[in-house]
């Protein structure tokens, strides 16, 4: 979670309720309660498709940008073993900013001091750069390193996706450890790039922090934040920040596995930003959220990537409730990254989703978007649309042959197969021109006796009261496809729209595949 370095205040050893890593807490916070309620209270995200070709790259290898989308910057860590990082990047020695409002020990609590030194941040020569942390004598040392660019940006109607192949730091013990690939905003920078250069830190959340990846005390866990606004409070309820929580990671401290972001500005009314695992979404933040003021100053600019393995402080602290590092805590664990790389579109359009870690299976929720979905993926509202043609979406979506049913014009042959309640899609752009009253969808149910649930339709925010809805059980069989109308509140211009499945049954069991929908006219 939340990857903060810039406070201008004294930390306390013991960090309070938020595991926020830059955050300076008000004394007298002790509680825990804050990682385990944004861990169980999520905001709505998705699974997408992943990058065209991804599956077949090894972990070191960059995926290619897929149709559209440009690939802006990348790094696969191809030099010597024993070598150093390359001119893109820079190193932070020792363990603070130079400049306007920046503390010791980053600002978190931890540790460590950060050095240049390749026993602390080297790359492997197998296209591996890994980053350890070591004890000399009770004195850890370790690496931090960003990007010499500042400019990494998603344009106005576009978006950029931000990701890294990395496997978790994996000691015997890891009470302490903190690794972390995050990005902080370009207004952080007066002059030059990090500690060779000077910071303004006191601007600190307001010009943007996005924590793209974060684990402590090696829980095989991850996390996402926003930081935002202002501290403390604020529409991101600093110092916490607007936060994942902790989500369990199988397989992150034993392999490689793909950790990324997608700012999201093809519709700047309505912006986002979504975190991924292996191509699976498992949060969202969106502007409506924060203000369209807090957004744009915290979101709508260039940002330069951070690569760091701490140990100790604010994050460890909160998580372990104790003072970490322990004596026990194992020396010699290292972050080992096999690529970072940017990605681009310049035009509004769908997102791709980020590539998955090529040790990993895809997975199996994996379903398109409109980037290959659909024979036509329209955006008139009046028309068909294919259910694969979302834009995001959440839950256990799989894209199946939608057997049994034949396709109008402009609809592909897939549907989006067996929803379970929470689960939804997200179409992007729909218009509805002067007005439409009406929802028609196309759907299938081979749900057990007893099993039902809605189709709703939400308008511009996955949280906003559903437009109109119908009810659906079991049509026969998954194979049987009916018509289902629904009566919908008047609707007018372009809208982001999501089609939400809502059950109350037991255990959430499938109950609803969508094949493809329209709004008529009246």
């Amino acid at each position: 979670m939340l990857k903060h370095t810039l406070w201008p205040r004294a930390r306390r050893s013991r960090a309070p309720e938020s595991p926020a890593r830059g955050a300076a807490r008000p004394p007298g916070r002790h509680r825990r309660t804050a990682v385990i309620a944004a861990a169980l209270v999520l905001p709505l995200g998705a699974t997408i498709v992943v990058i065209t070709g991804a599956l077949s790259a090894s972990a070191t290898t960059v995926p290619a940008p897929p149709s559209g989308w440009t690939t802006t910057y990348s790094d696969s860590f191809s030099g010597a073993a024993g070598s150093g990082v390359d001119s893109g990047w820079t190193d932070d020695i020792g363990t603070q900013y130079n400049g306007t409002g920046c503390t010791g020990n980053w600002g978190t609590g931890e540790v460590e001091s950060n050095t240049s030194s390749t026993a602390n941040v080297a790359e492997d020569g197998s296209g591996h750069l890994n980053i350890t942390a070591v004890n000399s004598g009770g004195a850890w040392t370790s690496g931090r390193i960003e990007t010499t660019s500042d400019s990494f940006a998603a344009p106005a109607g576009g978006e950029m996706e931000v990701s890294a192949s990395v496997k978790q730091p994996n000691p015997a013990t890891g009470l302490g450890y903190w690794p972390a690939f995050w990005m902080l905003g370009a207004g952080f920078r007066s002059s030059g790039a990090g500690t060779s250069g000077t910071m303004d830190c006191s601007n600190w959340p307001s010009a943007g922090e996005i924590d793209v990846l974060e684990d402590v005390n090696a829980l095989s866990e991850h996390s996402g934040t926003l930081h935002c606004g202002v501290d403390p409070g604020g529409p991101c309820n600093e110092t916490t920040g607007l936060s994942s929580g902790l989500q369990a990671c199988s397989g992150c401290q034993t392999g490689y596995n793909t950790y990324s972001v997608i700012v999201n500005r093809t519709n700047t009314s309505a912006e986002s930003v979504t975190w991924y695992l292996n191509g699976t979404a498992y949060y969202t933040v969106t502007e409506s959220q924060v203000g369209t003021a807090t957004w744009q100053a915290a979101v709508d600019h260039g940002f330069f990537l951070i690569l760091d393995l701490a140990i100790g402080g604010s994050y460890p602290d909160v998580v372990c409730d104790c003072t970490a590092p322990s004596s026990s805590t194992s020396s010699g664990g290292a972050m080992s990254v096999g690529y970072v790389a940017v990605y681009q579109t310049t035009g509004s359009g769908s997102s791709p989703s980020p590539s998955p870690s090529a040790s990993a299976s895809p997975s199996p929720s994996a379903s398109p978007t409109s980037s290959t979905g659909g024979t036509s993926c329209t955006t008139t509202a009046t028309s068909d649309i294919s259910a694969d043609c979302d834009n995001s979406s959440k839950g256990t979506i799989s894209v199946t042959a939608a057997t049994g049913d034949t396709n109008p014009s402009g609809v592909d042959g897939h549907q989006v197969a067996q929803l379970i309640n929470g689960d939804y899609l997200e179409y992007n752009g729909i218009n509805f021109g002067s007005g439409s009253s009406q929802f028609d969808a196309r759907v299938a149910s081979g749900a057990a006796g007893g099993v039902s649930g809605l189709v709703e339709v939400v308008l511009d925010s996955p949280t906003n009261t559903s437009v109109g809805s119908f009810a659906v059980g079991n049509t026969g069989g998954w194979s049987t496809w009916k018509t289902v109308p629904a009566n919908i509140s008047e609707t007018t211009g372009t809208h982001n729209v999501y089609l939400e499945f809502v059950s109350g049954a037991g255990g959430s069991p499938p109950f609803v595949s969508l094949h493809y929908f329209n709004f008529p006219t009246a």
